[in-house]
């Protein structure tokens, strides 16, 4: 008997010689990247030389107290504004949600009314509701009044500008909950439900720490958005910092100077909030998804995302 050994067939590939291997030319990257240069030194040459800037005048004013009043109600406005926001947001969500279709359909309506509309006409509408109703009332329709006031010394400036953009972000954010509500599994629930947890147990121990992970960071770019459009109670008459900044050139007939104050104070806020929404970021998405979060500085540094490995 004889024996062949039978060796397996090995494919040898054939050898590749890099040593007058070179890096991959990118022709189109350096004229795109001299282009940009040109591009900043033209902006940085107009920004010294033009003498119509009056950066003395922007030193002046950027810490005036004056200055610092608008700051503050902003961002009170800002606040305030983004809590009867969330408050509305997820009573509208929950609402959405619901089997009554009755409150299904009216927070639809609230919806599809406040998200449809401009935030500038709601906020005009508001100041001016007493061409509407020249006294708000509350009693029995049709029948006794029990309470009674004034519009006009009701509806302030600063409350018009309340319900105008807190109402108009109650929409946006009920959106946000409720996309975000819908990202947990319902089985999850099921689950719950099977162990003998009641509905609101439920929702506050399995759905509403999962959907947060979904609802945080878009709130944060709500806040930095809410912080701009607070710059439309202008319109009213409310003294945020864009109308001071306003009232201040019109006397003084310094408009570009007064307005570059106005967009480095919105620039330091937005800023700060962006640093603040990317750890809140970073903290929900911990080993949920591959692609690391950004980080202020990273973004600043023009560095780009990293890519992290998710183990199971």
């Amino acid at each position: 008997m004889t024996r062949t050994d039978q060796t397996p067939s090995v494919s040898v590939l054939p050898e590749i010689d890099v040593a007058g291997a070179a890096r991959t030319r990118h022709p189109l990257r350096w004229v795109a990247s001299i282009v940009l240069l040109v591009l900043a030194a033209q902006l940085v040459s107009l920004l010294v030389t033009n003498p119509n800037f009056q950066w003395d005048v922007v030193g002046r004013y950027v810490n005036a107290q004056l200055i610092g009043q608008g700051i503050a109600t902003t961002l009170l406005l800002t606040v305030i504004a983004m809590a009867v926001g969330v408050v509305l947001g997820v009573l509208l969500a929950i609402g959405r949600l619901s089997e009554n279709p009755v409150a299904r359909g009216a927070c639809g309506l609230y919806v599809w009314f406040f998200r449809g509309t401009p935030v500038l006409v709601q906020l005009v509408l508001w100041y001016n509701l007493s061409y509407l109703l020249p006294e708000i009332s509350f009693g029995v329709p049709f029948g006794p009044e029990f309470v009674a006031a004034d519009t006009n010394a009701l509806i302030t400036p600063l409350l018009a500008a309340i319900l105008g953009l807190g109402l108009n972000e109650g929409a946006y954010m009920a959106e946000i909950i409720r996309g975000g509500l819908m990202s947990v599994d319902p089985g999850q629930s099921e689950a719950a439900a099977a162990l003998g947890m009641s509905d609101a147990r439920t929702f506050r121990r399995i759905v509403l720490p999962q959907a947060m992970r979904f609802i945080i960071p878009p709130t944060g770019s709500q806040v930095i958005s809410m912080l701009k459009a607070t710059s439309l109670v202008s319109v009213i008459a409310l003294a945020d910092l864009l109308y001071t900044v306003q009232s201040i050139y019109n006397r003084t007939f310094q408009t570009i100077p007064l307005l570059i104050v106005a967009c480095v104070w919105y620039l330091v806020i937005t800023s700060i909030l962006y640093v603040g929404q990317s750890f809140i970021e970073r903290h929900y998405a911990r080993g949920a998804t591959r692609n690391a979060p950004q980080g202020f500085w990273a973004f600043a540094a023009f560095r780009r995302r990293r890519t992290t490995e998710v183990t199971s």
